[in-house]
């Protein structure tokens, strides 16, 4: 009996999405449908993490259970807080076997007891609590799933109304701007064990003749009976020997108003006040950027510095938030950045810069100056421009400018590109620049030739994608830890960007429940990389934790290019597949695959679309294979395959609010070459 031939031939997955060329022309292993996977830091497709509701409450993803032994003998509720009766212990019920109550949120102890519900006895522990405790990883996850739900009730947004306006971290804090409940005002918030809690907000008092000695933070004002503390002293022109101007930063005063005339400092200063105090309020409705800069020089002088361009720009350091006068009419910076020790925002097509190491100086004695740049400028890039030297990107909508130099007196600022721009919040530095314009998504990489800079277009081959899209780009990202760029859309829609070094890896499609309306990826105080964003309902988020979107499903699916192994016009008779996984925990998902470009003329599997109730013995049926593996099995997991064709390409999907990132690698398949294709 004549044996048939069985060739081998594995392809790994990668390279992105690819909607630009010809079928037959792709890379084996690259997508051509694809939602929710990004582009593995080392190859292959990582079906995407998570994200959960933030205020500073415990987060769901850290949430845990125990499993407690009991005997039942009254009524529950999942959902209930039981309680040991002699040793006060606590928990959440979240989930019950015949023999075994399984509860988050544990407090104390809990012992061989009677387990009370609202004071009534409704069970007999037989001993104290295990954590965890599942029969089988499918039930731990779930169990882990119904542990973050409790914890995830917890947390809510600030307290107002509208999208969140800016989230920004400052010293391991979290700081989100919002409009208060009427729309009246903008509201800055901190997070908080408790939850998210407004930030007290001083007075501002201008003077002038400001004489005798500098007065430092904390002094006393006194006017006649008037007194208050200062706060902040806001140098902005002149020098304490009698033509200092500015403004101090003060308490609620004590003893009445201050009003315009002579007042003292404890610490010997003498200065005229120019007018009565006024509270510091933000107008609402601005769109907030930040960046965090030390001016001072010292290891406890870095402050947040910020601008929304419908108030002005500001200092914070945690407790004291600085209002910013530029001296322009229209005081209302859209943008800012922090360049060479100096402050730069923009206004309009107007760039402008503080003095040499001075934020609150906006003089050009003092080095600040303006740089028209003839159209809207629409944000700052920090760039690389050589070896060692440093420069600053300004971008406007139709142009991009390069500046050069230290200070006022050795500005360079070169027109790099006279025809392309960038769209507002959407460049980033990740190793280069990276933003989108009207071309795509663009890099400008450091290079010695043209002028020290490079520009390429990145996204031809999502280009479909992109042009559907292009007019509501809102946000960006970076991920240091995945050296990816994150390009977020106002209807939910993203574009994750993966590069290797500086060479683009691929591009993949996601689409989140919550869409974004602002972002910041930071490293925390314990220098891991943390994500937050703000969405339309007011809540902050934390991107890439958990195993959901909120509680909410992640709906996802990849389709790979038809793969013909070198010989497009050749019969395969496909027998079995065997797919590469791995990942840190358990995971479900399913399985299929097309033949021949998908032909009608071909028997397909019967059904591309499932309820994804994922079984792990439905191996009979090839025509939709699924099954589950878990993280103590990281072999390859082999599925059939049937059918004759020329190509064939494979198809995952699912749909869970349980299951963590995975990543698919690649496949090997199995087939016999047969005749020719005529």
């Amino acid at each position: 009996m004549r044996i048939p031939q069985i060739l081998t031939k594995y392809f790994g997955f990668g390279g992105g999405l690819d909607q630009l060329s010809p079928p037959i022309t792709m890379k084996e292993g690259v997508a051509i449908n694809a939602n929710n996977f990004e582009c593995g830091t080392y190859g292959g497709f990582t079906r995407i993490k998570g994200y959960e509701r933030y205020d500073g409450h415990a987060k769901p993803s850290d949430a845990q259970y125990s499993s407690l032994p009991v005997t039942v003998t009254g009524s529950y509720v999942l959902g209930n807080t039981i309680t040991g009766a002699t040793s006060g212990a606590t928990g959440v019920l979240i989930a019950v076997t015949a023999t075994t109550w399984f509860i988050t949120k544990v407090t104390g102890t809990f012992q061989v007891e009677t387990i009370n519900i609202s004071g009534l006895p409704v069970a007999t522990s037989s001993s104290g609590t295990s954590n965890g405790g599942a029969a089988t990883p499918a039930l731990n996850a779930t169990y882990l799933n119904l542990a973050a739900d409790q914890y995830r009730s917890d947390i809510a947004a600030a307290t107002g109304s509208g999208s969140v306006l800016g989230i920004w971290q400052y010293n391991g804090t979290k700081y989100k701007f919002r409009n208060n409940a009427g729309g009246t005002a903008a509201v800055l918030f901190k997070n908080s064990a408790s939850g998210w809690a407004a930030v007290t907000m001083y007075n501002e008092v201008s003077f002038t003749v400001g004489a005798v000695t500098t007065p430092a933070d904390g002094e006393t004002l006194t006017q006649g009976g008037v007194t208050a503390t200062v706060k902040r002293v806001v140098t902005q022109s002149g020098a304490w020997s009698g033509t200092a101007a500015g403004r101090f930063i003060v308490t609620n005063p004590a003893g009445g108003n201050f009003a315009a005339g002579a007042a003292t400092l404890s610490g010997g200063a003498t200065v005229t006040l120019t007018a009565v105090q006024t509270a510091i309020t933000l107008l609402p409705g601005g769109r907030y950027e930040f960046v965090n800069h030390n001016f001072g020089g010292a290891a406890n002088t870095t402050r947040m510095y910020g601008c929304d361009g419908v108030n002005r720009a500001f200092e914070f350091d945690g407790t004291v938030f600085v209002p910013i006068v530029t001296g322009m009419t229209t005081d209302t910076p859209e943008h800012i950045a922090a360049f060479k020790k100096h402050l730069f925002i923009s206004i309009a097509g107007s760039v402008q810069h503080s003095g040499l190491g001075t934020p609150y100086v906006w003089t050009p004695i003092t080095g600040a100056a303006e740089l028209a740049v003839g159209d809207q400028c629409t944000g700052f890039l920090l760039q690389t421009g050589g070896t060692s030297v440093g420069t600053l990107v300004i971008l406007n909508r139709n142009q991009t400018y390069i500046l050069y130099g230290n200070s006022s007196s050795d500005w360079n600022l070169v027109l790099f590109n006279p025809e392309a721009g960038a769209i507002e919040w959407t460049q980033q530095f990740i190793g280069q620049g990276v933003l989108l314009d009207d071309r795509g998504i663009t890099s400008i990489g450091a290079s010695q030739n043209f002028g020290n800079f490079t520009g390429a277009t990145l996204s031809r081959k999502v280009d479909t994608f992109l042009r559907d899209l292009m007019d509501t780009a809102n946000a960006s990202c970076i991920v240091r830890d995945k050296n990816q760029y994150r390009l977020f859309f106002s209807g939910g829609s993203a574009l994750y960007v993966t590069f290797e070094g500086t060479k683009l890896s691929g591009m993949m499609p996601v689409t989140l429940t919550d869409p974004i309306t602002c972002i910041c990826s930071q490293e925390g105080a314990n220098g891991v990389e943390e994500i937050y964003f703000g969405s339309s309902n007011g809540m902050v988020y934390q991107m890439d934790v958990g195993t959901s979107f909120d509680g909410e499903a992640i709906a996802y699916n990849l389709e790979l290019s038809y793969a013909h192994f070198g010989s497009p016009r050749l019969l395969k008779q496909y027998r079995k597949a065997a797919i590469e996984i791995s990942g840190s925990s358990y995971c479900e998902f399913g399985f299929s695959y097309s033949l021949g470009y998908g032909s009608t003329e071909l028997a397909q599997p019967s059904s591309t679309t499932t309820t994804n109730e994922l079984s792990g013995t439905n191996w009979d049926d090839f025509t939709w294979d699924s099954f589950y593996w878990d993280g103590r099995n990281l072999l390859p997991t082999e599925v059939d395959l049937d059918g004759v064709a020329e190509n064939i390409s494979l198809v995952f999907s699912g749909t869970s609010d349980e299951f963590d990132s995975f990543t698919l690698n690649g496949a090997s398949i199995n087939y016999t070459p047969r005749r020719v294709f005529r």
